[in-house]
């Protein structure tokens, strides 16, 4: 990639979709990084595959060059805003400190990968990524979905926490007194925009909703 291409966009964010539940989460913020002009890195593990096609309508391929292709049709991109990278692309900039973008987001977080991750595993680009985003102090952000959580499950977060990993679970609020299911995925979209730094106006910040809600939530407790 030239630099001519580097400037045309904003610092690259990393986004990993792997086999958990809500793979809408994922794609929507895909989209939300397209839309604020940031070039974003995919990788879409096999298991999110199947995912996606389970709980959406969205035909995506494996391979990184159409995936691309089909990711930055439906986000409306920019050529080369979106790069997407296989499983064991090792040549891939993420797989490096020195070639890694400043954050990553694993969303939808499986308890696989949560537990590669805290254990350091690196078995494919994803799990590498993640170290890198690690032992680099830069912002690694794990949303994890799945319910209940066990024993193995939380010790895994927890110690992923105390290395300064967000650990943020797909739990959307009510509070903005969703309408749709879009509003309820944009609750957490914008959980993670804030974890990232990025400005967005996809729902009320708390102390900001508007006044028809329950005037029991803006009272002093």
């Amino acid at each position: 990639m030239t630099n001519q291409t580097e400037s045309l966009f904003k610092k690259p964010i990393t986004v990993a979709l792997t086999g958990a539940s809500g793979a809408q989460y994922g794609l929507r913020l895909i989209d939300v990084l397209v839309a604020a002009g940031h070039e974003v890195w995919v990788m879409i593990s096999k298991a999110a595959h199947m995912v996606i096609a389970t709980e959406t309508d969205i035909e995506l391929p494996a391979q990184p060059q159409r995936l691309a292709q089909a990711l930055s049709e439906r986000s409306g991109a920019q050529p080369g805003q979106i790069r997407c990278f296989g499983r064991e692309d090792w040549m891939a900039p993420v797989a490096s400190g020195s070639g890694a973008p400043s954050a990553m987001v694993v969303c939808p977080c499986s308890t696989g990968t949560l537990s590669a991750v805290a254990t350091g595993a690196s078995n494919n680009l994803i799990e590498r990524a993640a170290d890198v985003a690690i032992k680099e102090r830069r912002t690694l952000v794990l949303v994890p979905r799945e319910s209940p959580f066990s024993p193995i499950h939380l010790e895994h977060m927890l110690a992923l926490s105390r290395l300064g990993v967000v650990i943020l679970p797909a739990a959307p609020g009510f509070y903005h007194r969703p309408q749709s299911i879009e509003d309820l995925i944009d609750f957490i979209v914008a959980r993670i925009l804030n974890q990232l730094g990025i400005e967005h106006s996809l729902v009320p910040r708390w102390g900001e909703v508007e006044s028809t809600a329950n005037p029991s939530l803006t009272k002093d407790n």
